[in-house]
This record gives C-alpha cells, sequence and structure tokens, in this order.
C-alpha cells in the first residue's frame, strides 16, 4: 500500500490532535511527530497552524456522513435519527473524550480566530442546512408536523446536539442522548 503524502500525513495527524487536545493544546511540532514527518515541512504544504485547523474541519465534516442525510432510499426521520446515532457511537466509542470538532473550536478559538470563526460558522450552517431539507422531505411524507419551521428547527437540533456533547463528556454518561433522542422524538412527532 503506497504511503500518503506529507500532507495527508499531516492533516490526519492535525485532525487527531486537535480533536482529542484541541487547538491550544496541539502544537505544530506535536503534529508534525505525530504525523511523522520533519517539523521543516509543515511550512512547505501550509502557511499556518489556523490554516490545518480549517482543512482539518473540512476533513472532520467529510468523516460525519452528511451525506446519509441526502439518502433518499431511507425514510427521511430515519435517516436523520440514525445521523445522530452515528455521531453518539463515535463519543461513545472514545470514551466521551472527543466532541464535535465544529463545537469544541467553537467554545476554544471562535473569539481569536476570524479565519476559524468563519470556517466553524460555515460548518454549522451547512450541516443545518442539510438537516432542514431532511426535515422538509419528512413533512412531505407526513412523518414531521407541517408547523415545524425546517430551518429553525434544524438549528435548534445542532445547538441542542452540541450542548448534548458538552453534558455526556462532562458526565460520562449516555443519560444527555438518552434525552436528546426523546426530545428529538417529541419535537418531530407527527400531529
Amino acid at each position: 500500500m503506497a504511503r500518503k503524502s506529507t500532507r495527508e500525513e499531516i492533516v490526519t495527524a492535525a485532525l487527531d490532535r486537535f480533536h482529542a487536545h484541541g487547538y491550544h493544546a496541539a502544537g505544530v511540532n506535536d503534529i508534525t511527530q505525530a504525523a511523522g514527518v520533519p517539523k521543516g515541512s509543515f511550512y512547505n504544504h501550509f502557511d499556518s497552524k489556523e490554516a490545518l485547523a480549517i482543512v482539518a474541519l473540512e476533513r472532520y465534516g467529510a468523516g460525519l456522513r452528511l451525506e446519509d442525510l441526502a439518502d433518499t432510499s431511507v425514510p427521511p426521520l430515519q435517516r436523520l435519527r440514525a445521523h445522530f446515532e452515528f455521531l453518539r457511537d463515535e463519543v461513545v466509542g472514545h470514551g466521551y473524550h472527543r466532541g464535535c470538532l465544529y463545537g469544541n473550536f467553537g467554545t476554544e478559538i471562535v473569539d481569536h480566530r476570524d479565519a476559524i470563526r468563519d470556517a466553524v460558522r460555515q460548518s454549522l450552517d451547512g450541516w443545518a442546512g442539510l438537516i432542514a431539507k431532511t426535515l422538509v422531505e419528512a413533512q412531505r411524507t407526513g412523518t414531521v408536523r407541517a408547523d415545524v419551521d425546517p430551518e429553525v428547527t434544524a438549528g435548534f437540533i445542532v445547538n441542542a446536539w452540541e450542548g448534548t456533547l458538552i453534558r455526556a463528556r462532562t458526565d460520562r454518561s449516555p443519560a444527555a442522548f438518552d434525552a436528546f433522542f426523546a426530545m428529538f422524538d417529541t419535537l418531530l412527532a407527527a400531529a
């Protein structure tokens, strides 16, 4: 099997380090050591740690299986719930030590890094947009109430999810996930 490019090694290591330790705790030296590449090679591929963080956010988003939200072979509400179940399973699988990189960066660095704030906002907006489209489909099939505003509700679901992650990680317990899914079912129940 061919070795990944140096750039790919750096991005993969950065995503892992940022997700496990946060932006500030993951230094360029730490990232390049984890990637197994010389520190000097970092600047051949990235202008700054901030530029790398934006690429890591994009890579993280690609791993969220957001494309599953558009899979019309699965009923819309079922695929929306399955999406959040997948995300829950990822957090539980990491022993509650990793939340959502969007949320992590959103709380750690958006007040200090405009480019990252913009990338986090775009990521959250894109995610909410896909959820809103899924809710519109669910309304057409009659599985979600017609009086639910898809865009407002999608934003609320993303916000509720991010809060759920904070609580689940704080408690190291699935209780917050149980509450999220109970409210998910209640909020989106058909009339």
